[in-house]
């Protein structure tokens, strides 16, 4: 009877180990599965021209490097009120994007460069509750739909057909909110995100508060439930990294925006320095996924 009770209670403990080894993989961090990226260089990211956004450009074949700033807003925008640029994107076939923001309204403007040189402008007019925050876009590897980004804590992103790409879109048509992305959980002063491929994105975050994720200035991954389209879809939000936060000057740095060129596996970020030194050491971060 002894051993009975003993090998009873044995089994009893087996099973409670195995329900709590599950528990405990089904609780993990996303961060626990998630990509690490390493650190592998920088350059200096000029204040007036290279502070707010950046992207990767492949068509055509070897062109530079684009990047906003308040240098780079050109006086014929300004002057009609879109006075702040968010992070761009171009698409795999040449579109570069340009997402724009006003003090005050209700629109926000997505300026397009074709392939062949020519510029145009689409609006959007603000759906319910969006807030008038334009921080970044970014173009699905397909290139038929957009992400853009609101600011503050958030628990969605807003998708878009791509203005210019899309052939349901018009610079003499409002701009449509097609769907949105609903988050698993909030996110906090976004301020980039590129799609890493069709259903994962990577995105910068300025959040100086670091109660959603144990750290500020947080490096996001946010794994789709599937591609964007005209249907929502959900994203498995996770924190990878904190960014770098280097300078010889002390205070709040800023995060800007993203890009991940799928040519060399590349993933770079600009990161603003505090006070005096956005003149001097303000940097482009770039990674390689280890």
């Amino acid at each position: 009877m002894v051993q009975r009770a003993r090998q009873r209670c044995h089994a009893l403990l087996t099973g409670l180990v195995a329900l709590a080894s599950a528990a405990v993989l089904s609780t993990a961090t996303p961060a626990q599965a998630a990509d690490a990226w390493t650190e592998v260089g920088s350059d200096r990211a000029d204040p007036l021209t290279e502070s707010q956004g950046l992207t990767s450009v492949e068509v055509p074949v070897n062109s530079a490097n684009r990047y906003t700033g308040i240098g780079t807003i050109p006086l014929s925008v300004r002057n009609r009120g879109w006075n702040h640029v968010g992070d761009p994107d171009a698409s795999y076939d040449g579109y570069y994007i340009e997402p724009y923001q006003a003090d005050s309204g209700s629109a926000k403007m997505f300026r397009v460069q074709a392939p062949g040189g020519g510029w145009s402008e689409y609006v959007h007019a603000l759906g319910p509750g969006e807030a008038l925050n334009n921080s970044f876009v970014a173009i699905s590897p397909g290139g038929q739909w957009m992400v853009s980004g609101e600011w503050g804590t958030m628990t969605r992103l807003l998708v878009h057909p791509t203005p210019g790409v899309n052939p349901s879109t018009s610079p003499s048509a409002n701009l449509p909110w097609t769907s949105s992305i609903r988050l698993d959980r909030p996110v906090r002063d976004v301020q980039g995100c590129d799609f890493r491929d069709a259903t994962t994105l990577l995105c910068s975050s300025d959040d100086p508060d670091g109660s959603l994720f144990g750290t500020t200035k947080p490096l996001l991954q946010i794994d789709l439930s599937a591609a964007p389209g005209t249907s929502d879809v959900t994203g498995r939000v996770t924190a990878l990294r904190q960014l770098p936060l280097r300078s010889s000057c002390s205070g709040s740095f800023e995060t800007e925006g993203i890009d991940y060129d799928r040519r060399t596996g590349t993933l770079r970020v600009i990161v603003i320095s505090p006070g005096f030194c956005v003149l001097t050491d303000s940097k482009t971060y770039r990674f390689t996924r280890g």
